[in-house]
């Protein structure tokens, strides 16, 4: 960790060195560490450290962006040389207004000491107790366990500086038998929230029921979703439609759609980057403060997410603070999905209903129609038929093909606990979602195992 006031003397350096007429300085430093663990056995523990500056450089209407992870003061000249460069030679954007003007940023705590300096041994300790029931039980384990520390700054020529440090730990296993298999997943910026044994008991257990599965017909079924599968569905969700760029251009769900009915009236779904119960971060990546943004309200919707350009090409809006590094191809995009929560126990769920499918989480989800918001994907990890209110016999997975609208226009209970997904890539973008009963899910194909 470099530290605020060292990163503030980059950012200075870089702004002096700039001849743009305006410019822009992220940087993402991160301490990360890694033990996996394969066959109940660790094989790989790793740390890394790494630094990245951007520089996004303004001519006029033209717009550059350079990158590079050294902090030799040469390699800054140089990423400096390059931004402007490419700026050069890009061709104008009539409608890019401005880098955005700096506005107070409330604090927000996302660091946790303790997560920090977690020792590989402690991680070790963690994974053991997995591998140990795993073992115990005929089956074998594998996963990850991590844990990082990580520091964002924003800075730019027209007064913005933003500093944010924070950590994030993520466990994950998967038990595999001969013919089953179980998941279980847990995220959290304080590593003492993680159990991993109660994680390893998790994803056992359904490794044990899911032994001897069999095939059921593909069709239309009432369905039990775990927060694993509700997280992924609402992550596409997000991807499709909640971003300002994605209504400008036509291709998101809720474009000319604000103020009406577009799932059930059960259904809210919000942002909101200050949230403890997600990975919290208070500006973007532009420097610009987050806010709370209601996105589906009581079933209506509400509003999406828009950055400084998207904004600048609206009359009267304003960037909610969900710009993402530049350049990207995206928009901006909300990173701290919630979902609000029911009154339901997946026990609730179960004996309600008299004949479905229980599914532990989805796999190899891709969007199939973004204005109709169809996505495709598997089961696994435990799929399960549901007979009289009761698991009756494991399922082979099963193929689905669903209109994501219309899945949450029949949720008929939501569960009253709820658990985060954070994304693998850049521990960053978080979805916090509860159990939902859906009375019409759409399976399309099955497979051998």
């Amino acid at each position: 960790m470099l530290g605020e006031k060292r990163i503030k003397e980059i950012t200075d350096r870089i702004l002096t060195l700039s001849e743009a007429d305006q410019t822009e300085v992220v940087v993402l430093g991160t301490d990360s560490y890694l033990t996996r663990f394969a066959n109940n056995i660790i094989h790989q523990n790793v740390s890394e450290s790494n630094v990245e500056v951007r520089v996004r450089a303004v001519l006029g209407k033209r717009v550059g962006v350079a990158s590079i992870n050294s902090l030799a003061d040469e390699a800054l000249q140089k990423v400096v040389e390059n931004a402007i460069t490419v700026a050069r030679f890009q061709p104008e954007n009539p409608e890019f207004k401005s880098l955005p003007e700096p506005v107070p940023i409330p604090p927000a705590e996302g660091f946790v000491e303790r997560t920090a300096s977690y020792a590989p041994e402690q991680r070790a300790r963690g994974v053991k107790a997995i591998c140990d029931q795993a073992a115990a039980a005929g089956l074998n384990a594998a996963g990850a366990f991590s844990t990082a520390a990580r520091e964002i700054a924003v800075a730019n020529s027209l007064g913005i500086f933003a500093y944010h440090p924070s950590t994030l730990a993520t466990l994950t296993t998967v038990i595999m038998g001969e013919d089953s298999s179980g998941y279980s997943f847990a995220a959290s910026m304080n590593v003492d929230e993680i159990d991993p044994e109660a994680l390893g008991r998790e994803a056992v257990d359904k490794a044990l029921r899911s032994r001897g599965p069999v095939e059921i017909e593909p069709g239309e079924y009432t369905v039990i979703l775990e927060e694993y599968a509700v997280t992924d569905m609402l992550f596409i969700l997000d991807y499709l439609g909640f971003s300002a760029l994605a209504v400008q251009e036509g291709r998101s769900f809720m474009g000319g759609r604000f103020g009406e009915k577009i799932v059930g009236d059960n259904v809210t779904i919000w942002d909101d980057g200050r949230d403890p119960r997600t990975v919290v971060l208070p500006f973007d990546f532009e420097g610009v403060p987050k806010q709370r943004l209601e996105l589906i309200t009581s079933g209506v919707a509400k509003g999406v997410a828009y950055d400084t350009f998207t904004a600048g090409r609206e009359e009267g809006k304003q960037s909610t603070g969900h710009a993402l590094p530049a350049p990207n191809t995206s928009g901006p995009l909300p990173i701290n999905l919630l979902m609000a929560t029911g009154e339901a126990t997946k026990e609730d769920m179960l004996r309600s209903t008299e004949r479905g499918i229980w599914v532990t989480r989805f796999h190899y989800t891709n969007p199939v129609h973004p204005l109709k918001t169809v996505f495709t994907g598997m089961t696994r990890d435990g799929t399960f038929l549901i007979e009289h209110g009761e698991i009756t016999r494991p399922l082979k997975n099963l193929r689905f093909t669903q209109s994501i609208l219309e899945a949450l226009s029949n949720v008929e209970m939501i569960g009253r606990e709820s658990k985060l997904w954070v994304d693998d890539w850049s521990g960053l973008v978080g979805v916090r979602a509860p159990a939902l009963k859906i009375a019409r899910f759409n399976f399309t194909g099955v497979t051998e195992f």
